[in-house]
């Protein structure tokens, strides 16, 4: 039971926000932090690249924590305690970013880059609600944790590649439309 729960919780999650960002009315006019249009394009682009080097530090710190750096023991109790407060603040990081996507545009499915940066949204935080429910749980497997963990970094590094990137290199990113 916990783990059919631990799976539908995340997958409601996920649905839950592209239904949501399906029925809404996009706003083309919502600002982020003072700024409109393609100015809030670009800014949310520069949030977009810091957040992926958050996400690379944790990366970073997990790797340490388990011992998978070459030359590295181990991480102490301060890497973990700095792993896990870096990725609060990385998930509270991203959620003006979300909130600007969601309110401003919803889901669309105009071009496969959009769609593939809209589901990888709504997915990434269908993700993060996986990990959270499985550093709770002592009874699921050892390597479900840093396989969740690598699930939000690559979900990061995709929603930056979609926007981020595309944003930043003047509407095009290699290998997907540019429309």
């Amino acid at each position: 039971m916990a783990v059919a729960l631990g799976v539908l919780v995340p997958v409601a999650v996920g649905v839950g926000i592209y239904l949501a960002g399906r029925n809404l009315t996009p706003d083309y006019n919502t600002g982020l932090y003072g700024q409109h249009g393609t100015g809030a394009v670009t800014l949310k682009a520069r949030l977009g690249s810091a957040l992926l080097c958050l996400a690379l530090v944790q990366l970073g710190l997990a790797l340490w924590m388990y011992g998978r750096l070459p030359g590295l023991r181990g991480g102490t109790r301060p890497v973990r305690l700095g792993h896990r407060a870096l990725g609060f603040l990385t998930v509270l990081f991203s959620l003006p970013i979300a909130y600007h996507c969601l309110v401003t545009y919803g889901v669309e499915t105009t071009s496969p880059r959009v769609v593939i940066h809209s589901v990888a949204g709504c997915a990434f935080y269908g993700a993060f609600v996986a990990k959270v429910l499985v550093v709770r749980s002592r009874r699921l497997p050892g390597w479900l944790l840093p396989a969740v963990g690598s699930l939000l970094v690559v979900g990061i590094a995709l929603l930056w590649y979609t926007a981020a990137l595309w944003a930043l290199n003047g509407d095009s990113v290699p290998g997907l439309s540019t429309t």
